[in-house]
C-alpha cells in the first residue's frame, strides 16, 4: 500500500513532534555551590534526609520502639524525607 498525502503529514508531524522532545530541556540544572562544586540538589536532599532518619532511628530507639518491618520502613522514611526537603528547599 502506499502512503497517502494524509498519512504522509501525519507521519511527518509525528516525527517534528518526536524532535522537538529530544531537543527540549530543562531552564537550568537544580545544583548547589558546595565548596567550589556544583552538586545536584536532590543528592544533598538525599544525604540530609539519611541523617534524618539515622537521627529517628536514634530517637526511637531511644523511646524502645520497634518497628515491624524497619526493611520497609526506614527506606521509606528516608524517601518521604528526601521529597520534604526538596519541597520545602527548592520548590
Amino acid at each position: 500500500m502506499r502512503a497517502t498525502g494524509k498519512c504522509r503529514t501525519v507521519q511527518l508531524g509525528f516525527l517534528v513532534s518526536l524532535s522537538a522532545l529530544s531537543l527540549s530541556s530543562c531552564s537550568r540544572a537544580p545544583s548547589l555551590d558546595l565548596l567550589g562544586s556544583f552538586f545536584p540538589a536532590w543528592l544533598v536532599c538525599l544525604t540530609l534526609a539519611v541523617l534524618l532518619t539515622a537521627l529517628t532511628r536514634l530517637v526511637l530507639l531511644r523511646f524502645h520502639m520497634n518497628l515491624d518491618l524497619a526493611v520497609l520502613a526506614y527506606p521509606s522514611l528516608a524517601a518521604l524525607f528526601t521529597f520534604a526537603l526538596w519541597l520545602i528547599f527548592f520548590h
